[in-house]
C-alpha cells in the first residue's frame, strides 16, 4: 500500500502531505478543486504517470525485486518523481529510469482507466475460473503444470520438425551447393603452411640469378688460397684456421649452388598459378586453415542432408506423440472448467444484479492450443459485445469480475486507482459500487474520485480536495466534517437539515456495512 504521499508546487497545489490507510480512500470536493490532478500527481510519483510537480513523492510497503532492479529494499521504500529542467525518478534516493519505476510500480498498482481491458484478456478471465475449479479440485493445480510442460515441449519439437521439413524442401540445392563448396576446395587441395612455403620458394627464385652471378665472382678467392696458406707457412704462423674457414665458405657456397639447381627444376609459372589459387581460397576463407575447416563443416553438412529421412521420422513420431497428450491434457484441464463455468456466470451475475446490471453470458470456445490450454472465455452483457457497452457498464462490469477473483484472493492485491466511477450514476446504482469497492478494500488499498454520497459515506479514509483563492488544500475530514461534506454532495453548497440527516444515515449505514 501507499502509506504517505507528498507532493510540492504542482498547478494549483503549493504543499500536499497526506498519511494513507489501507482500504477504501475516497477524495471529493468541488468541481475544478484539483481532484483529478492530485490522482494523477500520486501516479506519477511512482513513474505511472507524468506531472510537472516540482517533487512528489510515495512512501510505500512495497517488496522490490533487488536482483532484477539493482535497489535494496528499506524498512519504507521512498519512490520519488523531480521535475526542474527535466522528469527524474528516484526509489530510495537511487536514480532509476522512467521505464524501471514504471515496471517496478506496475506489479502493485493498477489505474483503471478505460483504455485498459486487462481485467477481461483470457489469461485473467481463466485464472479466475481456475482459482474457483481448484477450491475443489487440487488436482488442477499438477494438471496446469503438465500442460505448460507438454506445451513447450511439443512447441520445441514442432519448430524443429518445421526446420527440418523446410531444409527438405530446400534439400537437393542444399546438398549441391555443399558438394559444389567442398569439390571447389578439394580442387586446389592446399596443403597447411603451403602458402608460406612458395612465397619463400619465389623469394628465392626472384633473386636466384644475382647470388649465382656473385659466388662466381667469388670463387675466383679459392684460385689463390694456394699462396695464402704458403704465406702463413713462411710465417710460422699456424694456417688450420684458414683451412677451416675457407672449408665451411666452400660448403656454404656448395650448399647455395645445390638449392638454385634444384630451382631450376621448378616451373616458375606453375608456382605463382600456385599462389593465386591459394589466394583465391584466403580471400574467401580467410586463410588455409579455415578453408579446410569450412570443407569439414560442408561434409558433416552433407552427412546430415543425407540422414534427413531418418531424422525427420524420428521428429514426426515424437511430435505425434506429444500432440496427443498435449491435447488429452488440454482436454482433462477444458472438463473441469466447463463444469465450473456456470457457477461461475451464476456468481459473476450475483454481483452484476447487486450493480444494477444486465446479466452475463459466460461460454467457453475451443482455441489454439496455449500455455493456457485451449479454452477462450467469451464475455458478454445479454449478447453484447464489451466494445459496445456503455461506459458506466464498463466500469461496473470489471468491478464485478474484479471482486469475482478477489474472493479466492490469498494475498493483498495492491493497489487500485479508480476515476469517478460512480459519476452520472442512480443513487441505488451508486451505492451498489460502493458496497462492492468496500468488499474489494479487503484486498485492495483503493483510491476513488466521487461526487456521489453513497460511495463517498463508504471511504475508510476521506479527503476533501478545495480552493481558497487560487490555491488548492487537501484536509482529511472526521465524522463530524464528512457528514457536512456528505451533505453538500447531496444539496449543494447551501446545506439543508434532510441532506445533513440522510448524511449521518449514510454514516452510520456504511459502518453497519463493515
Amino acid at each position: 500500500m501507499i502509506e504517505r504521499f507528498y507532493l510540492k508546487d504542482y498547478l494549483s497545489f503549493k504543499e500536499v502531505e497526506m498519511e494513507l490507510s489501507s482500504g477504501l480512500i475516497v477524495f471529493t470536493g468541488p468541481s475544478g478543486s484539483g481532484k483529478s490532478i492530485l490522482m494523477n500527481s500520486i501516479l506519477a510519483s511512482v513513474g505511472l504517470s507524468g506531472c510537472e510537480a516540482s517533487l512528489c513523492e510515495s512512501q510505500v510497503s512495497w517488496e522490490i525485486k533487488e536482483e532484477e532492479f539493482g535497489i535494496k529494499n528499506d524498512e519504507i521504500n521512498v519512490f520519488k518523481h523531480i521535475k526542474k529542467e527535466k522528469s527524474r525518478y528516484f526509489v530510495n534516493n537511487q536514480s532509476v529510469s522512467k521505464k524501471n519505476i514504471h515496471l517496478l510500480s506496475s506489479d502493485y498498482l493498477r489505474h483503471l482507466s478505460l483504455k485498459d481491458f486487462s481485467d477481461f484478456e483470457n489469461e485473467n478471465l481463466l485464472e479466475i475460473l481456475d482459482l474457483r475449479v481448484a477450491k475443489k479440485t487440487k488436482s488442477i493445480t499438477s494438471l496446469k503444470t503438465k500442460l505448460k510442460e507438454s506445451f513447450l515441449e511439443h512447441k520445441k519439437v514442432k519448430a524443429e520438425l518445421t526446420q527440418l521439413e523446410d531444409e527438405e524442401r530446400r534439400i537437393v540445392e542444399l546438398k549441391e551447393f555443399a558438394a559444389f563448396e567442398i569439390a571447389k576446395i578439394e580442387d586446389v587441395n592446399p596443403k597447411l603452411s603451403e602458402d608460406e612455403e612458395l612465397m619463400e620458394i619465389k623469394k628465392e627464385l626472384s633473386k636466384k640469378e644475382k647470388v649465382l652471378e656473385k659466388i662466381e665472382l667469388a670463387n675466383a678467392l679459392f684460385e689463390h688460397e694456394h699462396q695464402v696458406s704458403l704465406a702463413l707457412e713462411a710465417l710460422d704462423v699456424e694456417s688450420s684456421f684458414f683451412d677451416d674457414a675457407m672449408n665451411q665458405l666452400r660448403a656454404v657456397f656448395d650448399t647455395a649452388q645445390e638449392r638454385f639447381e634444384s630451382l631450376d627444376e621448378m616451373d616458375i609459372e606453375d608456382i605463382l598459378n600456385r599462389i593465386e589459387e591459394l589466394s583465391n581460397l584466403k580471400r574467401r576463407y580467410g586463410s588455409i586453415e579455415e578453408a579446410l575447416e569450412y570443407k569439414e563443416q560442408k561434409k558433416l553438412e552433407l552427412q546430415k542432408y543425407e540422414n534427413i529421412e531418418i531424422q525427420k521420422e524420428n521428429l514426426v513420431q515424437q511430435e505425434l506423440l506429444l500432440r496427443n497428450q498435449l491435447e488429452q491434457l488440454a482436454e482433462d484441464l477444458s472438463i473441469l472448467r466447463k463444469a465450473e463455468l456456470g457457477s461461475f456466470q451464476a456468481d459473476l451475475n450475483r454481483y452484476l444484479k447487486e450493480l444494477y446490471l444486465r446479466e452475463a453470458d459466460v461460454a467457453l470456445q475451443e482455441s489454439d492450443h496455449s500455455l493456457l490450454g485451449k479454452d477462450t472465455i467469451v464475455l458478454r452483457l445479454q449478447n453484447t459485445e464489451l466494445q459496445k457497452i456503455s461506459t458506466g457498464e464498463f466500469n461496473r462490469l470489471r468491478l464485478a469480475v474484479l471482486a469475482l477473483k478477489a474472493e479466492n484472493m490469498t494475498k493483498n492485491g495492491g493497489v487500485l486507482m479508480l476515476d469517478e466511477i460512480d459519476a452520472n450514476l442512480s443513487g441505488e446504482e451508486s451505492m451498489s459500487v460502493a458496497k462492492v469497492l468496500r468488499h474489494l478494500s479487503k484486498h485492495f488499498q483503493i483510491f476513488v474520485i466521487s461526487h456521489q454520497p453513497q460511495l463517498t459515506s463508504m471511504g475508510d479514509q476521506h479527503f476533501l480536495v478545495h480552493k481558497s483563492g487560487d490555491e488548492s488544500f487537501v484536509t482529511e475530514l472526521e465524522h463530524e466534517k464528512r457528514v457536512e461534506e456528505i451533505a453538500r454532495i447531496i444539496s449543494g453548497e447551501n446545506i439543508s437539515k434532510e441532506a445533513k440527516n440522510f448524511a449521518k444515515e449514510l454514516l452510520e449505514g456504511s459502518k453497519c456495512a463493515l
